[in-house]
């Protein structure tokens, strides 16, 4: 009787196939809910990021400028 009660709660489990479909189904549903930032909003940050990402690549290129011209300078004496 236990082999009975596992086959009817085997064929109760929807096919592999009907699963992925449901999956996308669900996918599809969820990215309609998705907020999207405007274009305008998309251009500022991007901007924003650009200038940010160049201060510091400027503040780091000033710090290894000046530290490998102080190291220089320490060997020149020593």
């Amino acid at each position: 009787m236990a082999e009975n009660e596992k086959k009817v709660q085997k064929s109760d489990k929807p096919s592999f196939f009907s699963r992925i479909g449901a999956w996308f189904k669900s996918l599809k549903a969820e990215c309609k809910k998705i907020t999207w930032a405007s274009a305008k909003l998309v251009k500022q940050n991007t901007i924003l990021v650009v200038v940010c990402v160049a201060i510091v690549a400027a503040a780091i290129g000033i710090l290894d400028f000046a530290f490998s011209q102080t190291i220089q300078g320490l060997a020149y004496i020593f």
